[in-house]
């Protein structure tokens, strides 16, 4: 860890993928609108060069794309609070990504389950860029110099990467320069399963629309999805250990402290001893109530492309004027001429 006192800075970056979900709202877009009162400079992306290390249709990519914008904005987060761009119109993340490259080694990159997990059997088709993005993932945090990540479990094995790449270019240089990032995981509602399988994390990906609440839901689809959720015949425990082997019912509850800004031992000391019966209708005025505006912005917002599109450059503009110096003294450093 380097004794170099840095700048507190979030940054994060979320996959422009289509389809944004409640699992998406309050395991990450809420919590950074909720952050924005921090007083800490936030820098929120648009990962549409991920995005691209697997095949995307340019048009349903560039929708998604705005999409996502539109769920950020519809989510509270204010682009004058927090700086949201997309990262293709920044090219410093690129060439930093580059640098990254000649400090990573292959070793590292082998071990990045995630890669193992998307390009399965067929890892020799996969592409270049699905094998070295952990690179340019560094490279989106540290081109800004970022102390804190809001990431799921799923990435913490990247982050780790990223600290490792700036540990080996600090020892290697000489020098302390970039940061060692630290991983933010917080909230009843960081991981949102399943209205059909208490077991499995809501996905975009499950085939059944019905084990999901999408940001673009309306009202009557919202109130309609929890009614149907999976439960079981017992009413809700006393206690959180009443909830251990029922992962139904700990999903609703999460769901309902995430949307209620309660943590789950409060809903549970408040509605302890409810019947399901009871307990959803609850659940669904409380997500209709929370979901639904965010719904109406969202389609508001997609309504009009040229003020979304505004956003980002606006954004991207303010994200270059943090990144192009850390990129120029990165290029001093490692002995570039005629930066």
């Amino acid at each position: 860890m380097s004794d170099v006192a840095f700048t507190p800075r979030v940054f994060s970056g979320i996959q422009p993928s289509g389809d944004l979900h409640l699992g998406n709202y309050l395991g990450a877009l809420k919590r950074f609108a909720d952050a924005q009162g921090r007083g800490v400079q936030s820098l929120y992306c648009m990962v549409d060069l991920h995005a691209i290390t697997v095949w995307q249709d340019p048009a349903k990519l560039r929708h998604a794309t705005r999409e996502l914008t539109a769920g950020f904005i519809a989510s509270g987060l204010d682009p004058e609070k927090s700086i949201l761009f997309n990262q293709s119109q920044v090219p410093e993340h690129t060439q930093m990504a580059w640098i990254f490259n000649c400090v990573a080694r292959m070793g590292w990159m082998k071990r990045m389950t995630q890669f193992k997990d998307k390009a399965g059997k067929n890892a020799e088709n996969a592409s270049l860029g699905l094998f070295g993005y952990p690179a340019l993932m560094a490279a989106d945090i540290l081109v800004y110099h970022a102390t804190h990540v809001p990431v799921g479990e799923d990435q913490k094995q990247h982050l780790e990467l990223t600290r490792d790449i700036a540990a080996k270019f600090n020892h290697d240089y000489g020098v302390e320069f970039f940061p060692m990032a630290e991983p933010v995981i917080e909230g009843a509602g960081t991981r949102i399963m399943s209205l059909r399988d208490g077991s499995k994390k809501m996905s975009k990906s499950d085939p059944s629309d019905m084990s999901r609440i999408n940001m673009t839901d309306d009202a009557d689809t919202i109130a309609k999805k929890i009614r149907k959720a999976k439960t079981d015949p017992e009413p809700l425990p006393n206690d959180l250990d009443g909830l251990d082997g029922r992962p139904e019912a700990r999903n609703l509850v999460n769901i309902y402290a995430g949307l209620a800004d309660m943590s789950a031992e409060a809903v549970i000391a408040e509605l302890g001893g409810r019947a399901f019966s009871e307990f959803k209708p609850m659940l669904a005025d409380l997500a209709v109530d929370r979901m639904a505006p965010i719904s109406k912005e969202m389609s508001r917002l997609m309504q009009d492309t040229a003020e979304i599109d505004a956003i980002l450059g606006r954004g991207s503009e303010r994200a270059r004027e943090i990144a192009t110096p850390i990129l120029s003294k990165t290029y001093e450093i490692v002995g570039m001429v005629g930066r």
